[in-house]
């Protein structure tokens, strides 16, 4: 019996694997540390609004998401019409790739970064270049930039870099710009920017704002506490724009998710008052697993980053053991999501553990 023919470009592409969900022994807390979510409920006013958009559930979205295209233009100070809105900043980068990069193009990315980067990649036909990350863990801006080639479309730059935390400095991040072709288009994936602390990180919108080449990532799922909606965007020059609106899925983003968007951003304060807990947890955790003797590098995100190498699925068991599930990469390391205070405490309990029966 024969079968469909499907793309060729299909075959070894990997599944995108989400992070475990806790599994907890009887009676005990078990706590979801693997898949980078904000552990807190929706912002102020956020569940009335998405509540109130539920009764429309009959009814298709508002496909231009209008109303949070303004409130998002008025936010940062951009036009309206460089604005695109989609599913989740991944959403939005797998459009990114899909009107740039065609078979036999080049997209560069860091490596280890966003798992979604080599799917996304490989789904439009197009060869994915992973540059390795430098010795501490951080992007190799100029090995990316020396791989750049004449069939280079896209550069993925993910800061902070996910699964390690690392961020990139203004100073490099210009030097690599200077030495991308203009006509390349370069993605700041921001998914993690409202958690940077370090002012010599830059925000990514004001480098759009200086090259028309640069575009901006941002999402809803991470600070926002949306993740469950998926709703991200990008800002980018209007032809940039313009074609991810025409790669975009018809009503892709549910008016639910629109709504619940547009009173996040309305909830500036308490979002700056949750992030600020989530940073002083991070800080918290970064240096108990230091104190006992973990390679901790910097991190900017809402998680850390142990390279573990052979020893990474050992941990993530004796973790998941304890009550907490960490998004283990095997043979690399594990990524450890800053969550409620309990669920850092039973971490650090468990690394602590497991770092005396080494």
């Amino acid at each position: 019996m024969t079968t469909p023919k499907l793309r060729a470009e299909l075959d070894g592409i990997p599944t995108y694997k989400p992070g475990r969900p806790p599994v907890a022994e009887e009676g005990a807390p078990a706590f979801k540390l693997s898949s980078n979510e904000n552990p807190y409920p929706p912002l102020p006013g956020v569940l009335e609004a998405a509540t109130a958009a539920a009764h429309s559930f009959n009814r298709y979205p508002d496909l231009a998401c209008s109303v949070l295209t303004e409130e998002l233009a008025n936010r940062f100070g951009v036009p309206a019409e460089h604005i695109a809105t989609g599913t989740g900043s991944v959403g939005v980068a797998q459009q990114l790739v899909q009107s740039t990069a065609g078979a036999g193009d080049e997209v560069i990315y860091a490596w280890r970064s966003f798992e979604a980067y080599p799917i996304i990649t490989r789904i439009s036909g197009a060869v994915p270049v992973q540059v390795p990350l430098d010795a501490e863990e951080r992007h190799d801006l100029e090995a990316m930039a020396d791989a750049v080639t004449e069939r280079t479309r896209l550069i993925f730059v993910c800061n902070p870099n996910n699964p390690t935390g690392t961020a990139v400095r203004r100073a490099a991040l210009e030097r690599f710009l200077d030495r991308v072709p203009s006509d390349v288009l370069v993605v700041l994936d921001e998914a993690y920017r409202e958690f940077i602390t370090d002012p010599e990180v830059p925000d990514g919108i004001g480098l759009y704002r200086e090259r028309p080449n640069v575009c901006v990532l941002r999402t809803f799922s991470k600070a926002y506490g949306l993740a469950g909606l998926r709703v991200g965007f990008a800002i980018g020059r209007e032809p940039v724009a313009a074609a991810l609106r025409k790669t975009a899925v018809p009503f892709g983003v549910s008016q639910l998710a629109q709504d619940a968007a547009v009173a996040s951003l309305r909830a500036e304060p308490a979002l700056l008052e949750r992030v600020a807990g989530l940073v002083a947890e991070r800080r918290r955790v970064a240096e108990a697993l230091a104190g006992q003797g973990w390679t901790v590098p910097d991190t900017q995100a809402n998680f850390v980053w142990l390279r573990l190498g052979e020893r990474t699925t050992d941990f993530a068991a004796a973790c998941e053991r304890a009550g907490v599930t960490v998004r283990p990469f095997p043979g690399e390391g594990v990524r450890i999501t800053v969550a409620e205070t309990e669920a850092n405490d039973l971490l650090l309990r468990s690394a602590e553990r497991f770092r005396k029966e080494l």
